[in-house]
């Protein structure tokens, strides 16, 4: 174990030595163009230092000195990129890559996402790599991982800012310009030696470091006279191994917990092959020992780089901004705005041109006169002409101009900066000779184009930030949980995570059928990031607002239909609770198609179910009470039937009265109210008649008929 960890720690060594070599040429250069952006007329950041030392003072003496004025024009013109990239915020979008994956949960990892963004405050990690991407043309950001309280085992995701990107070495051979396929990394950090015993009391004394690094010439990149540098290094480390595969397409390495559940489950695995198994290490070092080390849980280096212009010459990397090919050009408009000044100041103040004589008696004031305000000028007036006439009062020369030559070539100056950064007037807000609003679009487009590629390389970096975050999520969300996920709009919502569960999506459902709750794994299934770019929701919302403004006005009988819209994407207080009103009087036909919260719907199916079953209830009631009512009519007719019977039968013979009765029968069976063989009123009040031949010996017996 002792071997390997001094064989990291000499190859840990090499490469940061590697790294610096590579980077040292293009960071001088950045730093000089980040200086130069910084310059100010308290600085003097923009004048070389040669001119400088030439125009400061004349043989130590400073009253001599020529003006070196700044005029720095560069920050409007870089606020110009990095400001459009905050109004227009690339974002990752998570979609399903595999038959396992499920939509559902995909917007669960959005939403999981955009928390993750929140808490970490990553516009400012964002914000912050875009600007030194577009000043020098290198900017970085990080990912870690924090415990979610003090008392707790549960982990955050956070994304981290890194404001000095020169602390930043990065695997110089990589091919991906966000650094995906480096194979190590290194954030830089130098603390003074009395910090460095603070926070690491149990490390190797600094005179013991001098001594290992005896004869080493990178000594001096770990220990400076009064700092010492601490590295946190990212680097992978490959363990041979063997890759089963399990029913179900499932993978799993040879002896890993995975594997054994699978062999359980399985059996002997499907098929097997050898594989280099990927490990990402972290190790923070002072160069010579390991002060803390562990596995990071992803399978990315948790670094990020966003690039400006990128060029490998001769096997040298170089990189640059937009201020690199604009710094002659802003010192030439310095020169000739210093020269036009130089030249004005020079030039002797304008005299006053008069008579002889008209100044007696008024010298002292008129020899002040260019350099006191007097409140009046007096001049004698005795002083004639050879006719007799008043001279004219004395009169101002015209005052020194600046040459026609210097005021073209700062205008030429200025024109070169625009011309090295793309970006023209139309671009800046000046007005130029566009005049219909296709064509200033036209040029603003021009502007944008000329500088998208830092845009678009900011978004390739949050596509791969936003791919971390989903190949870790699973990885840190490993117990259950409920997540806080953030919605578009940004609301917050609180789902639960059971990474134990086989399915991405399981729906919890009552005994009607009804989903009542929804529990997610994100560990099922694969997913991939596509980047989309564009203004934020707010943005949006309020363009929405102007857009449905301009119809409404337009057209007022859309106020019946999309009212409540309108006045639902309004900002002021009690505008939700005045769309929720309005949406009331709006024809409910034209609500039908209108989302519904899952309670709502539920509601609805129950009342429906519920609807149904009183229907059939009410029908059966119906259908008894019809039956009641024809057996009542069947018992009166018979009854009337039978008294008529007992009114005629007195003088009737019994030859008539069997006649009557059969006559009776057979139009009770042809109209179907008695079946031979079955059940019906006249079968109960004759039950003997139903069953006899139609010929009887014996009449049925009559009331008042003689026995």
């Amino acid at each position: 174990m002792a071997s390997d960890r001094k064989d990291m720690l000499d190859t840990m060594r090499s490469r940061f030595t590697l790294a610096i070599s590579a980077y040292s040429d293009s960071r001088e250069d950045e730093l000089d163009d980040l200086r130069f952006m910084a310059g100010s007329p308290d600085n003097n950041w923009q004048w070389p230092a040669d001119v400088l030392a030439t125009r400061g003072s004349v043989q130590g003496q400073t009253i001599n000195a020529r003006p070196c004025l700044t005029i720095n024009k560069l920050p409007q013109h870089v606020r110009q990129v990095t400001n459009e990239q905050r109004q227009n915020r690339p974002a990752g979008k998570v979609i399903p890559a595999d038959d396992r994956a499920d939509v559902k949960m995909a917007e669960i990892f959005d939403g999981m996402v955009r928390h993750i963004e929140y808490i970490s405050d990553a516009d400012v990690a964002y914000d912050t790599a875009c600007d030194n991407q577009v000043t020098y043309g290198e900017g970085y950001i990080r990912i870690l991982t924090e415990y979610t309280r003090d008392d707790s085992f549960d982990q955050d995701i956070k994304i981290g800012r890194i404001r000095n990107s020169f602390s930043v070495y990065m695997d110089p051979t990589i091919q991906d310009p966000c650094g995906s396929d480096a194979q190590w990394c290194f954030i830089t950090e130098d603390i003074t030696k009395d910090e460095y015993e603070r926070q690491f009391p149990d490390a190797m004394p600094i005179s013991s470091i001098q001594t290992q690094g005896v004869g080493d010439a990178s000594l001096a990149q770990w220990l400076a006279e009064d700092t010492v540098r601490i590295a946190e290094y990212f680097y992978y480390e490959y363990k041979p191994t063997t890759l089963n595969l399990y029913p179900g397409n499932i993978t799993a390495f040879a002896k890993t917990p995975q594997d054994a559940a699978m062999q359980q489950l399985f059996g002997k695995p499907l098929r097997s092959r050898q594989a280099d198994r990927r490990i990402v290490k972290w190790v923070k070092t002072n160069g010579y020992e390991a002060l803390e080390d562990r596995d990071w849980a992803g399978k990315y280096i948790p670094v990020v780089r966003v690039v400006g212009n990128e060029w490998e010459v001769d096997g040298q990397l170089y990189v640059s901004g937009l201020v690199r090919n604009a710094k002659d050009a802003q010192r030439m408009y310095n020169y000739w705005v210093s020269q036009e000044a130089e030249m004005l100041a020079l030039a002797p103040k304008a005299p006053f041109i008069g008579y002889g004589g008209q100044f007696e008696g008024y010298e002292m004031q008129w020899k002040t006169a260019n350099t006191n305000n007097w409140p009046y000028l007096e001049v004698n007036p005795d002083v004639a002409d050879g006719a007799g006439r008043p001279m004219p009062l004395p009169q101002r020369a015209a005052p020194p101009l600046a040459q026609t030559g210097l005021i073209q070539a700062k205008m030429g100056a200025s024109d070169d900066i625009k011309s090295t950064t793309g970006q023209y007037d139309s671009s800046l807000g000046a007005q130029s000779n566009e005049r219909s609003g296709r064509a200033i679009l036209a040029r603003e487009k021009q502007g944008d184009t000329g500088t998208y590629h830092y845009v678009d390389n900011l978004a390739r970096a949050v596509r791969h930030v936003t791919r971390q975050l989903v190949d870790l999520i699973p990885k840190i969300y490993d117990t259950e949980r409920v997540a806080r996920i953030v919605g578009l709009d940004g609301n917050v919502d609180m789902v639960k995570i059971n990474p134990q569960q086989a399915e991405p999506v399981k729906e919890i459902k009552d005994q009607n059928g009804f989903t009542i709750e929804k529990i997610y794994n994100p560990s099922v299934g694969v997913y991939d990031v596509m980047v989309t770019t564009g203004p934020g929701y707010m943005t949006k919302r309020q363009e929405a607002l102007d857009a449905m403004s301009m119809l409404l006005q337009s057209n007022p009988e859309l106020w019946k239909v999309a009212g409540d819209l309108f006045i639902k994407n309004m900002d002021w207080p009690g505008a939700q609770e005045m769309a929720a009103r309005f949406a009331k009087i709006i024809d409910p036909k034209i609500m039908e198609g209108e989302d519904e919260s899952p309670e709502m719907q539920a509601a609805k199916m129950q009342m429906d179910v519920m609807t149904q079953e009183l229907n059939r209830v009410v029908g059966m009631l119906e259908k008894v009470e019809q039956s009641m009512e024809a057996q009542e009519l069947q018992i009166k007719a018979y009854d009337a039937e039978t008294k008529r019977i007992s009114a005629v039968q007195a003088g009737m013979t019994p030859e008539q009265i069997q006649e009557i009765v059969m006559g009776t029968i057979a139009a009770a069976i042809d109209t179907g109210d008695l079946v031979p063989g079955g059940s019906g009123p006249m079968r109960e009040e004759m039950p003997m008649m139903a069953e006899q031949p139609m010929m009887a010996e014996q009449p049925p017996m009559v009331e008042g008929m003689p026995q």
